[in-house]
């Protein structure tokens, strides 16, 4: 029996939660099921870089996800999993997709044009499958009621996560070099952006009285304006480093010589960047809305993000008190230690062989 996966994002340059999620979740279907063969399909634009890239296992084999070629192979595949809310219009016996959010739908967090393209997207999907595999209980509840996909025919499979390799005192000696980072810092990793709420995130920093940096560690997105305005003309400019998408070497390291990750976001189809800071031992102040309660569980400081006193009182707990912080860093890693990939593949095997 031959399963086809979308691997479209698995060999993304500069990887985002989809990306990770799309090759971690192959890697560990194709290591559970090794029998099998998988048909990892990759669109036109990114066929040749998965050509020119390592086997992810030796049970798969790299073919083309284009119409006109597509259903030379489609025959051979008893299923087809979208694994980034996408189903091709090409027919096959049975086609799951995973949904790992639609606050695009529901909100102002990009352009109107980019809204009707992604919702026209997410509705085709949702119409041709015969599952849908949402991330969270959050992000399942909206393809119910915005898509009105039946409730019983979506399945919560959670995000994993990787346990980083433990920093040594000099590599964060070295990066904190690189990056010109003195003394402690807070964290904050995702685009700066309307959706991430970076501008409440600065004005709370503000008000912290002492010499504690703020580093912003991601691009630009959506609605960056008036947080970059702020960051360069607010009374603490002079404490906050812009280092851009950072790479996972980096990321892994900032996780393990911060103070704490601060990720106050308004929406989250899952929250990986909260549940990466506390596989990392990193305490966490998350929002206290959308998917990232039930990333973080009893352990982060949850908060209103829209009040900035919230934020700001949170940041100053967790930077002052030691105690605090090793609580949290411990309720983090155990948190983390729930969430695998292989327990992500494992629920999402028994979504084929329910179907199949």
């Amino acid at each position: 029996m031959n399963i086809a996966l979308d691997a479209s994002h698995v060999f993304d340059r500069a990887p985002t939660g989809v990306s990770v999620y799309s090759r971690r979740l192959t890697e560990e279907l194709l290591a559970l099921q090794p029998e099998l063969r998988f048909l990892l399909a990759y669109r036109a634009n990114r066929f040749g870089r998965a050509i020119l890239a390592s086997r992810l296992g030796a049970n798969s084999t790299r073919v083309p996800l284009e119409p006109a070629v597509t259903p030379l192979w489609a025959r051979r595949a008893a299923l087809f999993h979208g694994l980034n809310q996408r189903l091709p219009e090409i027919a096959f016996p049975k086609r799951v997709v995973t949904f790992h959010d639609l606050f695009v739908m529901t909100a102002e967090y990009s352009t109107s044009d980019f809204r009707r393209r992604f919702s026209e997207q997410a509705r085709e999907a949702s119409d041709r499958a015969d599952h849908i595999i949402a991330v969270s209980q959050y992000t399942a509840n909206h393809v119910a009621e915005l898509l009105g996909y039946p409730a019983e025919k979506i399945t919560v499979v959670p995000h994993g996560v990787d346990v980083p390799a433990p920093a040594t005192e000099q590599e964060r000696v070295r990066i904190r070099r690189r990056l010109g980072i003195e003394g402690p810092f807070l964290l904050s990793v995702g685009s700066i952006q309307a959706r991430k709420n970076t501008e409440r995130l600065v004005q709370a920093f503000e008000r912290l009285d002492s010499d504690t940096v703020l580093v912003l560690a991601g691009g630009e997105g959506f609605g960056a304006e008036d947080a970059l305005a702020r960051v360069a003309s607010g009374p603490a400019k002079h404490r906050i480093r812009r280092l851009g998408y950072v790479d996972d070497e980096t990321r892994r390291l900032l996780y393990q010589s911060a103070t704490a990750l601060v990720f106050p976001s308004l929406d989250e189809g899952f929250g990986i960047p909260a549940l990466e800071a506390m596989a990392a031992g990193l305490p966490v102040v998350a929002s206290n809305r959308s998917a990232l309660p039930e990333a973080c569980g009893d352990a982060a400081l949850l908060v209103d993000p829209l009040s900035v006193e919230e934020i700001h009182v949170a940041m100053n707990r967790v930077q002052t008190d030691a105690s605090l912080r090793t609580d949290l860093a411990r309720r983090g890693r155990t948190r983390a230690a729930a969430f695998t990939w292989k327990a992500a593949a494992e629920k999402t095997w028994s979504v084929y062989q329910e179907l199949l």
